[in-house]
Protein backbone atom coordinates (compact mmCIF):
# COMPACT_ATOMS: atom_id res chain seq x y z
CA UNK A 1 0.00 0.00 0.00
CA UNK A 2 2.88 2.51 0.61
CA UNK A 3 4.47 1.45 -2.59
CA UNK A 4 1.01 2.28 -4.10
CA UNK A 5 0.99 5.94 -2.40
CA UNK A 6 4.39 6.83 -3.29
CA UNK A 7 3.60 5.86 -6.79
CA UNK A 8 0.61 7.88 -7.10
CA UNK A 9 2.36 10.49 -5.51
CA UNK A 10 5.08 10.86 -8.17
CA UNK A 11 2.71 10.50 -11.13
CA UNK A 12 0.40 13.28 -9.87
CA UNK A 13 3.81 15.16 -9.26
CA UNK A 14 5.03 14.96 -12.78
CA UNK A 15 1.70 15.25 -14.30
CA UNK A 16 1.10 18.76 -11.75
CA UNK A 17 4.60 19.68 -13.06
CA UNK A 18 3.52 19.24 -16.25
CA UNK A 19 0.31 21.37 -16.50
CA UNK A 20 2.16 24.36 -13.94
CA UNK A 21 4.63 24.35 -16.24
CA UNK A 22 2.12 24.49 -19.69
CA UNK A 23 -0.23 27.32 -18.20
CA UNK A 24 2.80 29.56 -16.43
CA UNK A 25 4.53 29.46 -19.95
CA UNK A 26 0.88 30.72 -21.46
CA UNK A 27 0.47 33.32 -18.89
CA UNK A 28 3.43 34.77 -19.02
CA UNK A 29 3.24 34.78 -23.02
CA UNK A 30 -0.09 36.49 -22.18
CA UNK A 31 1.05 39.32 -20.00
CA UNK A 32 4.11 39.94 -22.75
CA UNK A 33 6.89 38.96 -20.41
CA UNK A 34 10.29 38.35 -22.94
CA UNK A 35 11.27 34.40 -23.22
CA UNK A 36 14.39 35.01 -21.74
CA UNK A 37 12.73 35.91 -18.47
CA UNK A 38 10.32 33.32 -18.95
CA UNK A 39 13.00 30.74 -19.47
CA UNK A 40 15.13 31.62 -16.16
CA UNK A 41 12.72 32.65 -13.74
CA UNK A 42 9.26 31.32 -14.86
CA UNK A 43 10.43 27.49 -16.78
CA UNK A 44 12.97 27.11 -14.17
CA UNK A 45 10.21 27.58 -10.96
CA UNK A 46 7.55 25.31 -12.64
CA UNK A 47 10.24 22.53 -13.55
CA UNK A 48 11.24 22.94 -9.49
CA UNK A 49 7.40 22.76 -8.77
CA UNK A 50 7.83 19.17 -7.42
CA UNK A 51 10.63 19.29 -5.25
CA UNK A 52 9.35 22.56 -3.53
CA UNK A 53 5.51 21.49 -3.34
CA UNK A 54 7.30 17.98 -1.60
CA UNK A 55 9.55 19.78 0.64
CA UNK A 56 7.09 22.34 1.95
CA UNK A 57 4.27 19.40 2.67
CA UNK A 58 7.18 17.75 4.51
CA UNK A 59 8.62 20.68 6.75
CA UNK A 60 4.96 21.71 7.64
CA UNK A 61 4.35 17.89 8.66
CA UNK A 62 7.76 17.50 10.81
CA UNK A 63 9.40 15.76 8.13
CA UNK A 64 12.25 18.06 7.94
CA UNK A 65 14.91 15.28 7.02
CA UNK A 66 12.29 14.47 4.18
CA UNK A 67 12.57 18.01 3.49
CA UNK A 68 16.20 18.43 3.09
CA UNK A 69 17.50 14.69 2.20
CA UNK A 70 14.59 15.46 -1.02
CA UNK A 71 16.88 18.69 -2.07
CA UNK A 72 20.26 16.89 -1.13
CA UNK A 73 19.70 13.73 -3.07
CA UNK A 74 18.13 15.68 -5.99
CA UNK A 75 20.84 17.21 -6.49
CA UNK A 76 22.96 14.63 -6.89
CA UNK A 77 20.33 12.37 -8.58
CA UNK A 78 20.60 15.09 -11.30
CA UNK A 79 24.03 14.95 -11.56
CA UNK A 80 24.81 11.60 -10.75
CA UNK A 81 21.71 9.86 -12.23
CA UNK A 82 20.33 12.30 -15.00
CA UNK A 83 23.41 13.51 -16.60
CA UNK A 84 25.40 10.21 -16.26
CA UNK A 85 22.35 8.42 -18.04
CA UNK A 86 22.39 11.15 -20.61
CA UNK A 87 25.76 10.85 -21.88
CA UNK A 88 25.61 7.02 -22.13
CA UNK A 89 23.35 7.93 -24.85
CA UNK A 90 25.92 10.66 -26.79
CA UNK A 91 28.37 13.24 -25.96
CA UNK A 92 27.63 16.68 -24.64
CA UNK A 93 28.76 20.02 -25.88
CA UNK A 94 29.43 22.48 -22.83
CA UNK A 95 29.02 25.99 -23.08
CA UNK A 96 31.43 28.91 -21.55
CA UNK A 97 28.75 29.67 -19.29
CA UNK A 98 29.19 26.54 -17.08
CA UNK A 99 32.43 27.72 -15.77
CA UNK A 100 31.96 31.26 -15.87
CA UNK A 101 28.29 31.60 -13.95
CA UNK A 102 26.43 28.12 -13.60
CA UNK A 103 29.20 26.14 -11.72
CA UNK A 104 30.48 29.07 -9.39
CA UNK A 105 26.84 29.73 -8.55
CA UNK A 106 26.06 26.04 -7.91
CA UNK A 107 29.17 25.41 -5.81
CA UNK A 108 28.33 29.11 -4.10
CA UNK A 109 24.98 27.90 -3.16
CA UNK A 110 26.11 24.45 -2.12
CA UNK A 111 28.64 26.13 0.37
CA UNK A 112 26.36 28.20 2.01
CA UNK A 113 23.94 25.89 2.45
CA UNK A 114 26.63 23.59 4.05
CA UNK A 115 27.54 26.42 6.35
CA UNK A 116 24.34 27.33 7.65
CA UNK A 117 23.72 23.72 8.29
CA UNK A 118 26.99 22.73 10.00
CA UNK A 119 26.70 26.21 12.19
CA UNK A 120 23.46 24.98 13.93
CA UNK A 121 21.98 22.01 11.90
CA UNK A 122 19.26 24.76 11.19
CA UNK A 123 17.98 26.74 8.36
CA UNK A 124 16.37 29.53 9.77
CA UNK A 125 13.62 31.84 8.68
CA UNK A 126 15.98 34.59 8.17
CA UNK A 127 18.33 32.04 6.61
CA UNK A 128 15.52 31.11 4.11
CA UNK A 129 15.20 34.79 3.04
CA UNK A 130 19.12 35.08 2.38
CA UNK A 131 18.87 32.10 0.03
CA UNK A 132 16.32 32.97 -1.58
CA UNK A 133 17.78 37.20 -1.75
CA UNK A 134 20.62 35.06 -3.43
CA UNK A 135 18.82 33.68 -6.26
CA UNK A 136 17.39 36.86 -6.97
CA UNK A 137 20.21 38.46 -7.46
CA UNK A 138 21.84 35.49 -9.35
CA UNK A 139 18.77 36.44 -11.77
CA UNK A 140 19.30 39.97 -12.08
CA UNK A 141 22.64 39.59 -12.68
CA UNK A 142 22.03 36.73 -15.16
CA UNK A 143 19.55 38.90 -16.58
CA UNK A 144 21.45 42.25 -16.39
CA UNK A 145 25.18 41.35 -17.35
CA UNK A 146 25.10 37.73 -18.98
CA UNK A 147 22.11 37.61 -21.65
CA UNK A 148 24.76 36.21 -24.06
CA UNK A 149 25.75 33.55 -21.43
CA UNK A 150 22.22 32.48 -21.41
CA UNK A 151 22.03 31.68 -25.25
CA UNK A 152 19.55 29.15 -25.57
CA UNK A 153 16.58 29.91 -23.59
CA UNK A 154 14.38 26.47 -22.96
CA UNK A 155 12.33 26.60 -26.05
CA UNK A 156 8.66 26.93 -25.33
CA UNK A 157 5.76 25.07 -27.21
CA UNK A 158 4.30 26.61 -29.65
CA UNK A 159 0.55 25.78 -28.50
CA UNK A 160 1.49 27.59 -25.06
CA UNK A 161 1.46 30.91 -27.28
CA UNK A 162 -2.27 29.75 -28.51
CA UNK A 163 -3.68 29.02 -25.27
CA UNK A 164 -6.82 30.48 -24.34
CA UNK A 165 -7.00 32.19 -20.94
CA UNK A 166 -9.91 29.71 -19.90
CA UNK A 167 -7.42 27.06 -20.46
CA UNK A 168 -4.77 28.36 -18.99
CA UNK A 169 -6.79 28.89 -15.70
CA UNK A 170 -7.94 25.48 -15.82
CA UNK A 171 -4.47 24.15 -16.12
CA UNK A 172 -3.47 26.30 -13.86
CA UNK A 173 -5.94 24.82 -10.97
CA UNK A 174 -5.13 21.17 -12.01
CA UNK A 175 -1.76 21.47 -11.97
CA UNK A 176 -1.48 22.78 -8.42
CA UNK A 177 -4.23 20.43 -6.78
CA UNK A 178 -1.86 17.61 -8.60
CA UNK A 179 1.35 18.62 -7.20
CA UNK A 180 -0.25 19.21 -3.58
CA UNK A 181 -2.23 16.18 -3.74
CA UNK A 182 1.10 14.32 -4.98
CA UNK A 183 2.77 15.01 -2.51
CA UNK A 184 0.17 14.40 0.53
CA UNK A 185 0.52 11.01 -1.29
CA UNK A 186 4.41 10.78 -1.32
CA UNK A 187 4.71 11.83 1.82
CA UNK A 188 2.05 9.77 3.52
CA UNK A 189 4.25 6.72 1.69
CA UNK A 190 7.35 7.57 2.50
CA UNK A 191 7.44 7.67 6.21
CA UNK A 192 5.26 4.95 6.68
CA UNK A 193 7.56 3.03 4.37
CA UNK A 194 10.32 4.32 6.49
CA UNK A 195 8.63 2.98 9.19
CA UNK A 196 8.09 -0.34 7.93
CA UNK A 197 11.75 -0.98 6.88
CA UNK A 198 12.84 0.37 10.53
CA UNK A 199 14.99 3.14 8.37
CA UNK A 200 14.86 7.13 8.57
CA UNK A 201 13.02 9.72 6.63
CA UNK A 202 16.49 10.94 5.51
CA UNK A 203 17.32 7.75 3.60
CA UNK A 204 13.93 7.77 2.18
CA UNK A 205 14.08 11.47 1.42
CA UNK A 206 17.87 10.79 -0.24
CA UNK A 207 16.84 7.74 -2.42
CA UNK A 208 13.06 7.27 -2.81
CA UNK A 209 11.15 10.83 -2.84
CA UNK A 210 14.86 12.58 -4.48
CA UNK A 211 14.74 10.00 -7.48
CA UNK A 212 11.07 10.46 -8.00
CA UNK A 213 11.02 14.16 -8.39
CA UNK A 214 14.12 13.69 -10.21
CA UNK A 215 11.85 11.74 -13.02
CA UNK A 216 10.87 15.02 -14.89
CA UNK A 217 14.41 15.57 -15.88
CA UNK A 218 15.54 12.12 -16.40
CA UNK A 219 12.40 11.44 -18.31
CA UNK A 220 12.78 15.01 -20.84
CA UNK A 221 16.58 14.02 -21.31
CA UNK A 222 15.46 10.12 -22.24
CA UNK A 223 12.75 11.35 -24.76
CA UNK A 224 15.10 14.45 -26.12
CA UNK A 225 17.70 10.88 -27.46
CA UNK A 226 14.68 8.88 -28.76
CA UNK A 227 13.91 11.46 -30.60
CA UNK A 228 17.21 12.40 -31.44
CA UNK A 229 16.91 16.00 -30.51
CA UNK A 230 18.92 18.21 -28.29
CA UNK A 231 19.59 16.27 -25.14
CA UNK A 232 18.63 18.05 -21.79
CA UNK A 233 21.62 19.99 -21.28
CA UNK A 234 24.31 20.39 -18.51
CA UNK A 235 23.34 24.48 -17.80
CA UNK A 236 19.53 23.35 -17.37
CA UNK A 237 20.87 20.45 -14.56
CA UNK A 238 23.22 23.26 -13.17
CA UNK A 239 20.26 25.67 -12.81
CA UNK A 240 17.97 22.94 -11.50
CA UNK A 241 20.63 22.47 -8.37
CA UNK A 242 20.74 26.41 -7.81
CA UNK A 243 16.83 26.61 -7.48
CA UNK A 244 16.70 23.10 -5.68
CA UNK A 245 18.53 25.13 -2.67
CA UNK A 246 17.94 29.03 -3.28
CA UNK A 247 14.39 28.63 -4.06
CA UNK A 248 12.79 25.31 -2.90
CA UNK A 249 15.33 25.42 0.76
CA UNK A 250 14.70 29.12 0.90
CA UNK A 251 10.93 29.12 0.41
CA UNK A 252 10.34 26.32 2.80
CA UNK A 253 12.31 27.79 5.52
CA UNK A 254 10.63 31.12 5.10
CA UNK A 255 7.49 29.28 5.74
CA UNK A 256 8.75 27.16 8.90
CA UNK A 257 12.59 26.46 9.84
CA UNK A 258 14.06 23.53 8.82
CA UNK A 259 16.00 21.22 11.32
CA UNK A 260 18.28 18.26 10.82
CA UNK A 261 17.45 15.36 12.96
CA UNK A 262 19.54 12.69 11.16
CA UNK A 263 23.32 13.94 11.51
CA UNK A 264 23.77 11.79 8.65
CA UNK A 265 22.71 14.53 6.33
CA UNK A 266 25.86 16.33 7.59
CA UNK A 267 28.10 14.57 8.02
CA UNK A 268 27.40 11.98 4.98
CA UNK A 269 24.43 13.48 2.16
CA UNK A 270 25.94 16.79 2.22
CA UNK A 271 29.41 15.95 1.31
CA UNK A 272 28.72 13.57 -1.58
CA UNK A 273 26.50 16.58 -3.18
CA UNK A 274 29.61 19.11 -2.24
CA UNK A 275 31.46 16.09 -4.28
CA UNK A 276 29.66 15.19 -7.33
CA UNK A 277 29.28 18.94 -7.72
CA UNK A 278 33.03 19.72 -7.63
CA UNK A 279 33.86 16.57 -9.91
CA UNK A 280 31.71 17.88 -13.32
CA UNK A 281 34.21 20.55 -13.46
CA UNK A 282 37.53 18.58 -14.46
CA UNK A 283 35.08 16.24 -16.38
CA UNK A 284 34.08 18.97 -18.35
CA UNK A 285 37.83 19.69 -19.28
CA UNK A 286 39.25 15.91 -19.20
CA UNK A 287 40.59 14.81 -21.39
CA UNK A 288 39.28 17.41 -23.98
CA UNK A 289 37.95 20.74 -23.03
CA UNK A 290 33.96 21.64 -22.92
CA UNK A 291 33.14 18.38 -23.86
CA UNK A 292 31.41 15.59 -21.73
CA UNK A 293 31.06 11.82 -23.15
CA UNK A 294 29.55 7.84 -22.16
CA UNK A 295 33.23 7.96 -20.08
CA UNK A 296 32.11 10.53 -17.87
CA UNK A 297 28.60 9.44 -18.03
CA UNK A 298 29.93 6.19 -16.51
CA UNK A 299 32.18 7.75 -13.57
CA UNK A 300 29.03 9.61 -12.64
CA UNK A 301 26.27 6.63 -12.39
CA UNK A 302 29.31 5.03 -10.22
CA UNK A 303 29.65 7.61 -8.10
CA UNK A 304 25.75 7.97 -7.87
CA UNK A 305 25.39 3.80 -7.20
CA UNK A 306 28.15 4.29 -4.84
CA UNK A 307 26.34 6.82 -2.98
CA UNK A 308 22.93 5.04 -2.55
CA UNK A 309 24.49 2.00 -1.49
CA UNK A 310 26.72 3.40 0.99
CA UNK A 311 23.31 5.52 1.82
CA UNK A 312 20.91 1.97 2.23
Amino acid sequence: MNFLFILLGLTLLILGGNWLLKSAVALSLRLNIPKIVIGMTVVSFATSAPELIVSINAALNNASDLALGNVIGSNIANLGLVLGVTLLFGSMDVLKSFYKTDWPMMMLASLILYYMLINDSLISQLEGVILFASLVIFLVYLLKFQKKAVVEVEELPEDNIELPLYKTMFFLSIGGAALWGGSEFLIKGATALAQQFGVTERVIGVTVVSVGTSIPELAASIIAIIKKEKAISLGNLIGSNIFNILAVLGLTSIITPISVVDDRLLTNDILWMLAIAFIVLPLVFIPKGLRLNWKDGLLLLVFYVFFIFQTL
